[in-house]
């Protein structure tokens, strides 16, 4: 049994690492652009996912007895795995490939920033969810910050341009939010270990067949792509997916889909910092602008007190 002042500091704690999880989730989830650009040159982007998730699975069921993880009924695993094959296998796949096949990393990004817009929407419409005039404002905000902060690299336009990149794009974003908005209407408060396990197994369904159709299944064995795979499979399919789910749990769609404001900001200074590319003062100023809307879009308004006796 714990005693009195350890039960109160671990009280303490657990608030803590709450305040901490938004933040934690941001930093990681940007570091998946970064994996991605050490990977891709090595193989093709539905092969390398279908071996990241294969791999997630069996750490995951390697994981499952050890900390007791409880199993899911049918119709929750089946709606985790649905969540799965949105936010896995469409939104990583419509993104590595439309990279892959010349889409401008910055147009890319801008595509993608616009999903904590269509997650509010689409939360409004499937999940019931109130979002008010200060989240949309934030969003909005949120949004242009993103624009800001891509700016430099939009010139970059090339032969890459294409319906299919620009449809693959867009496909990602509407997957991850259908599947952000689906996860919580559908999945609630299941395990959160078994529920991943199904969500990367909807992910493999897609991008395993669709790698045997249109890929050649072949991986360059270098040290980039190695570290790259033990990263993107321990950090962000395990850390960082593990903290979106909670964080979905705990909070209203929008306000966390508006944290996905931040990655590009994020991923641009970590760029910077491994890959020496140009950060300016237009970026910064971009930054500021995005964390003033994700401020505006997920600070709750103090409510007011209510007077003694009053009910």
């Amino acid at each position: 049994m714990l005693a009195p002042e350890t039960e109160r500091n671990s009280r303490i704690a657990m608030p803590d690492l709450a305040k901490a999880a938004p933040a934690l989730f941001v930093v990681l989830w940007s570091t998946g652009f970064i994996g991605a650009r050490y990977a891709m040159p090595w193989a093709e982007p539905f092969t390398f996912l279908w071996v990241r998730f294969a791999l997630s699975v069996g750490l995951l069921l390697l994981l499952i007895p050890v900390v007791g993880a409880r199993s899911l009924p049918p119709r929750i695993a089946f709606h985790s795995g649905v969540a799965g094959v949105l936010m896995h296998g469409i939104y990583l796949g419509g993104v590595f490939w439309a990279i892959r096949n010349g889409l401008p990393a910055g147009l890319a990004g801008l595509i993608i920033g616009l999903q904590p817009l269509l997650t509010a929407l689409m939360a409004g419409a499937f999940a019931g969810e109130r979002v008010d005039s200060r989240v949309w404002t934030g969003l909005f905000v949120g949004l242009a910050g993103v624009a800001i902060v891509l700016s430099p690299k939009l010139g970059a336009v090339t032969g890459g341009v294409t319906l299919a990149t620009i449809g693959a794009g867009l496909a990602a974003v509407i997957a991850m939010s259908a599947g952000t908005v689906w996860q919580k209407r559908f999945v609630g408060n299941a395990d959160l270990i078994s529920g991943t396990l199904y969500q990367y197994l909807g992910g493999w369904l897609v991008a395993f067949p669709v790698s045997l159709l249109f890929e050649r299944q072949q991986f360059v064995l270098t040290g980039e792509l190695v570290f790259a795979m033990i990263w993107l499979v321990l950090v962000l399919s395990l850390g960082a997916v593990f903290l979106l789910i909670l964080l979905i749990r705990k909070g209203a769609v929008a306000r966390v889909a508006s944290l996905f404001y931040l990655v590009p900001a994020v991923t641009a200074v970590m760029a910077w910092a491994l890959f020496g590319e140009t950060l300016t003062l237009v970026q910064i100023g971009g930054m500021a602008v995005t964390t003033l809307g994700v401020a505006l879009a997920t600070v709750s308004r103090p409510r007011p007190a209510v007077p003694p006796g009053s009910g």
